[in-house]
């Protein structure tokens, strides 16, 4: 899986960076026969903090892959996503869904590009991008074995994620501090398998503006966590942390919410509980400069609402896959490329500020138990709740004025 050293130091495009956008847009630019160089700095097998929920987009990401049956092989089925009030009214909205830790999703998402033909070196830290006389990124110093080294590349793909370091290396960073964090632990807990089915999202002022979660996962696993939206105000792109401890959020959200207090007594904590950063809403983030592409979660691809990013990074490597493909087939020089790229992920903006309208919700939840009590009286509004979850349906209409207003109407 990990090649050598003293493999050549160039290819057409180097991917940096193996998480779900770096591995989808590297397996979509080696199926085209392109000469790919997928790098990381971290040993393959490396964990990631996250919810692990596959929702609708990443299920379309992974079809688009080839490699959907083989996730979901593995993955832990669901049907629902459960939403509970502060109230502790509840309403279970159908999807696609399912749970697999980060670890195996990425492993497999690697392996995918690998076996597409892609180069692997990991571990193999970006350093900085390498310049050609006329400004345009023509490669990268990687620190490799304790040394540095060059890669020349037609094209460089940033895939980082949401530590902005290598951004910052790269002159592209607008944002140095997150837009949210999140805490998340597994517990195994045989006990309570069958008994928690659907994803279960709890917004309670315990956790406000955040909202707790539980999913079903692999092998009588729980994911249980806490994230919390807008965790930092940005100031001239630095900004400044409001005062949140994400330990003392997630105490709250377990003696506020019976299922998941039963789940630490009756379960055993697999490892630590681990925070993380998030960077979302397609900001913070110069998406491109000549010669390179900011992609997944380093160009800012979680959405703010969910915390759900796994699918739009996929989706937003492969739009970067895209472009470098359609640029070469097309003969299109590297402002064309970048101009192409661009005006993809400019198509998926409004999406993404309307879940950031809808982030309402976990600033005052008292919307959720308004949300809820009204959807298990209207199968129209359960049908539009679905469709926020599904992507058919505008997820900031649904607390809107008018949005609030059509729920007493309809």
């Amino acid at each position: 899986m990990v090649e050598s050293s003293s493999s050549a130091m160039r290819c057409e495009v180097l991917v940096v960076g193996a998480g779900p956008a770096g591995s989808a847009s590297a397996r979509v630019l080696a199926q085209a026969g392109l000469d790919v160089l997928l790098i990381d700095q971290a040993q393959p097998g490396r964990d990631k903090i996250c919810g692990d929920g596959l929702i609708p987009d990443a299920h379309a990401a992974l079809r688009r892959l080839g490699l959907l049956d083989q996730v979901m092989a593995r993955a832990h089925p669901a049907e629902h996503v459960g939403c509970i009030g502060p109230r502790g009214g509840r309403i279970d909205v159908p999807g696609s869904l399912a749970v697999l830790p980060r670890r195996e999703l990425d492993a497999m998402l690697l392996e995918g590009a690998r076996e597409a033909g892609a180069r692997v070196l990991m571990p193999a830290r970006f350093e900085s991008p390498i310049e050609d006389e006329g400004g345009r990124v023509a490669g990268a110093r990687v620190k490799l074995d304790g040394a540095e080294v060059e890669v020349q590349a037609q094209w460089v793909v940033l895939a980082t994620g949401a530590v902005p370091k290598a951004l910052t290396a790269a002159g592209l960073c607008e944002r140095h501090t997150p837009s949210g964090v999140a805490l998340r632990g597994y517990v195994r807990a045989p006990s309570m398998v069958g008994k928690i089915k659907a994803l279960e999202v709890v917004w309670c002022n315990a956790v406000r503006p955040g909202y707790g979660w539980i999913f079903p996962a692999p092998d009588g696993c729980f994911n249980i966590g806490v994230g919390v939206t807008d965790s930092h105000s940005a100031v001239g792109g630095k900004g400044s942390k409001k005062e949140l401890n994400l330990r003392a959020i997630f105490d709250a959200f377990c003696q506020h919410y019976e299922p998941a207090a039963q789940l630490m007594r009756e379960g055993e904590l697999v490892g630590e509980l681990k925070g993380a950063p998030l960077r979302c809403t397609l900001e913070g983030a110069r998406w491109s400069r000549p010669g390179l592409l900011v992609t997944g979660e380093a160009a800012g691809s979680t959405y703010s609402f969910t915390g759900e990013g796994i699918g739009k990074a996929m989706e937003t490597g492969m739009l970067a896959a895209d472009a470098i493909l359609r640029g070469r087939n097309q003969g299109l020089d590297d402002a064309a490329v970048r101009a192409d790229y661009e005006a993809e992920l400019t198509a998926l903006k409004p999406r993404f500020d309307l879940y950031q309208k809808a982030n309402r919700v976990n600033a005052m939840p008292w919307l959720a138990d308004l949300l809820i009590w009204r959807a298990k009286r209207s199968p129209r509004l359960l049908k539009r709740m679905s469709g926020v979850l599904n992507e058919t349906s505008n997820p900031g209409n649904l607390v809107t004025f008018k949005g609030l207003s059509r729920l007493f109407l309809e």
